[in-house]
């Protein structure tokens, strides 16, 4: 078992402009890797706003010289999350000996103001991780140490939406259209723009960057260089999968969603995905496991300003379900060739 090490920073995407300038497409991301011994600390511990806790981390810390090339995960948060919110399988990975590079997905990231294209453009978010995994491989504290026959991808929500994009998955808004309209005539959006369909629909008379991407959205994400996936509670936008690209997938990939979750019901999405592709393996979480379990735990704080998604039900332990969670990814990628 390794310490993790953990730190952030900035790539910039210069193929891709920010939402609302010219200015290059941020991905402001985090990292946690296998360090060289040292202690570690909380780093919630002492900020009273803090929502959610780190885990015992070690900030800014050498990477470990145990091994000159490091398998890799890239991470991706649910919708309106953070890079951070993954961090309780990042760590985890990191003590396993794995490096993980998460990405605080522009438009769609707490770090930022929200904004609706963010929201409304999902396929957008394959496109961070393989940016990022190719700057990350060339500059910055890891290059030169990053396995290029070793990468892999796990998400949560929204993230496994994009993980499986990054596995091939093919997206056709007309699919998830007519998906909402019958089985979610409700569903105008998630909790943080519940008018989002509204709004979507304001972006296309007057955003040229929103109708740009909206143009690309059926292009493939897929990166080659993913050799596995885990994707926790994936989001209903897998409805909008072309159902042939995603029985064509080859590469081991995993879910995992509670029985009792409700933003991405198990039927709905984890369930449909299985029928599509019997290879997939598919892991349903007793009742009464949500959704939300798949965020850090929680501080006193969190809990009481945000309760939903900060308190799990009677007989949920948060801590045990990420220890499970991460050792399904692990083996997963172990078996894939870590």
């Amino acid at each position: 078992m390794f310490t993790a090490g953990y730190t952030t920073g900035l790539c910039l995407d210069p193929d891709r402009p920010a939402w609302r300038s010219n200015a290059p497409r941020p991905l402001f991301w985090s990292a946690w890797y296998p360090a060289d011994r040292q202690d570690t600390v909380e780093l919630s511990d002492g900020v009273d706003d803090a929502w959610f806790k780190s885990g015992p981390v070690a900030p800014n810390a050498r990477l470990s010289d145990d091994r000159a090339l490091w398998p890799t995960v890239l991470l991706s948060h649910g919708t309106g999350g953070s890079a951070d919110g993954m961090g309780w399988l990042g760590r985890r990975l990191a003590e396993h000996g794995f490096m993980a590079l998460g990405v605080s997905h522009h438009g769609n990231t707490a770090i930022e103001p929200y904004l609706a294209e963010g929201f409304a453009c999902w396929w957008e978010r394959a496109g961070d991780l393989s940016v990022l995994l190719d700057q990350m491989s060339l500059d910055g504290p890891f290059a030169g140490r990053i396995d290029p026959d070793r990468i892999f991808a796990a998400g949560f929500s929204l993230g496994g939406y994009t993980v499986l994009s990054l596995a091939g998955a093919l997206t056709d808004l007309d699919l998830f259209e007519r998906w909402r309209r019958s089985e979610a005539p409700g569903m105008g959006g998630p909790r943080e723009f519940p008018d989002l369909v509204e709004q979507a629909a304001a972006l296309e008379k007057t955003s040229e960057a929103f109708r740009r991407s909206v143009a690309r959205h059926r292009q493939s994400w897929r990166d080659p260089r993913i050799k596995a996936v885990m994707a926790y509670a994936p989001a209903p936008t897998v409805r909008g999968f072309v159902p042939r690209s995603v029985a064509s997938i080859e590469i081991p990939v995993a879910l995992m969603t509670g029985a009792a979750d409700t933003e991405a019901p198990f039927d709905a999405c984890t369930h449909w995905l299985g029928k599509q592709n019997p290879t997939f393996a598919v892991t349903r979480l007793d009742e009464p496991v949500g959704h939300y379990v798949f965020l850090q735990e929680a501080t006193d704080t969190g809990k009481a300003a945000e309760p939903s998604i900060c308190i799990d039900p009677p007989g949920v332990d948060r801590r045990a379900i990420h220890q499970q969670a991460a050792v399904a990814a692990i083996d997963l990628f172990v078996s894939a060739g870590a």
